[in-house]
């Protein structure tokens, strides 16, 4: 057999696989090896083997990823997050749906801080579901609203994805996240007015709070200046010119402990929390990469993503087309498969193809976070979805019942980037 069917055949034993929800990390790392001991060398595959996940795991841009969960994390043991989603509630909580438009806006600031989904998912679910079922919100919209709304985590600067994406196509992390403020925005829109629709249409879905005063919402705009200003910290320092992104990590953690204790709003058995979480998160994420790097070689020694890059380019379709299709194929796949791990894996593949129909690669690496976002949140197998139920103790199916309407939102969204490009390239035009 050729070297590009052997490929092909240890992606389809690697799907076969990942269906049947075997760990994701382990499997790609096994694969990768027999693969590569078969067309190379098992000598060279063992030394492979060894020095892969410690050559990318020891990576210096990997290292901003932790350190921005960290500060997250930080963010939402001292309370600041919680501060967040009073803010957004006693502005726009007396409006129908507005506690769950709130919660959405929350989570964009906590995005803005975090970068991480699941954090953002299982932190505001602590805070806000409780608060909308008491004002009677209907358990599915409550509970789709933090779900999706968690997503944002993932496109709003600092971001775990665009790290990932920035280290398996050796993209500017720091234009990447340039990149995704505008789109984030956008989706933080589209689920407002997918909230919006829900209520008008079922009113008692999502019955307004009592109305605050002006001067009260004036005075609890106070509670928002450290979001404000680590955020104008991290991004502000790295446009600036005065750190890296990954610099800028380990200062946006430390910025965050100083204001939380000039706040007096952490303990040490708060650090010890935020630090546990940080590991836990971080290393799932790293074993996942390394599982990665090591199937990457295999199949780049197949030769299959220059088979397929040829194959493709000499299809007799669009652009457009070609785009269209990945976006679907993913949006598929996202339903059965961890998403982020179903791009990081076919990245290799997809990324060179991409490249030689002369996309922009900022411009897609947008699509594909977002595309991670949305496969967040598909059902049967999207984890925003497993994480909330265990967080809030609320059954996965109820939140099945509430989640179509946002996915339709994504689509839309995701429909409207690939439509008008300039919305993600504005930025990092201007920037350039």
């Amino acid at each position: 057999m050729s070297s590009e069917m052997i490929g092909l055949i240890g992606v389809i034993v690697l799907l076969i696989l990942l269906f049947s929800r075997f760990w994701i990390g382990i499997v790609l790392a096994l694969i990768g090896f027999v693969g590569y001991a078969y067309l190379v060398d098992y000598d060279k595959a063992a030394m492979m083997i060894g020095i892969e996940p410690f050559s990318h795991a020891a990576t210096y841009t990997l290292a901003a990823m932790p350190l921005f969960i960290l500060m997250g994390n930080i963010v939402a043991v001292s309370g600041i997050a919680e501060d967040m989603y009073r803010v957004a509630r006693n502005w726009i909580g007396h409006v129908r749906g507005g506690l769950a438009m709130a919660t959405t806006v929350a989570c964009g600031g906590f995005a803005a801080v975090s970068g991480c989904s699941m954090a953002g998912t299982a932190t505001m679910g602590k805070i806000a579901y409780p608060e909308m079922l008491r004002y009677k919100y209907s358990t599915p919209l409550a509970a789709a609203v933090i779900s999706a709304g968690g997503t944002v985590g993932i496109l709003i600067p600092p971001s775990i994805g665009f790290i990932i994406y920035g280290l398996f196509t050796e993209q500017s992390i720091g234009k990447l996240f340039m990149a995704g403020i505008i789109p984030g925005i956008s989706e933080i829109l589209f689920y407002v007015i997918t909230i919006y629709v829900i209520c008008r249409i079922k009113p008692e879905s999502g019955p307004p709070t009592p109305k605050v005063e002006f001067k009260e919402k004036v005075a609890s705009l106070r509670h928002i200046w450290p979001v404000v200003a680590l955020f104008l910290l991290v991004i502000g320092g790295i446009y600036g010119g005065l750190f890296t992104p990954t610099e800028a990590g380990a200062i946006g953690s430390l910025g965050a402990m100083i204001i939380a204790g000039f706040m007096r709003r952490i303990k040490f058995k708060d650090l010890v929390v935020a630090f546990r979480d940080t590991a836990q998160t971080a290393s799932m994420i790293m074993i996942m990469i390394a599982g990665s790097m090591i199937f990457n070689r295999f199949i780049t020694v197949s030769k299959l993503p220059v088979a397929m890059g040829e194959y493709v380019a000499n299809l007799e379709v669009s652009n457009l087309v070609i785009i269209i299709g990945i976006v679907i194929l993913y949006l598929i796949i996202g339903c059965f498969v961890e998403i982020t791990a179903a791009i990081v894996l076919t990245l290799p593949v997809i990324f060179p193809i991409v490249m030689s129909l002369g996309f922009n690669p900022f411009w897609f690496g947008v699509i594909m976070v977002r595309l991670m976002e949305v496969g967040a949140i598909t059902p049967p197998l999207g984890l925003n979805l497993f994480i909330l139920s265990k967080t809030v103790d609320v059954p996965v199916s109820t939140i099945y019942r509430g989640i179509f309407p946002f996915v339709v939102a994504d689509i839309l969204n995701i429909t409207m980037l690939i439509s008008f490009p300039q919305i993600s390239l504005f930025l990092v035009n201007l920037a350039s």
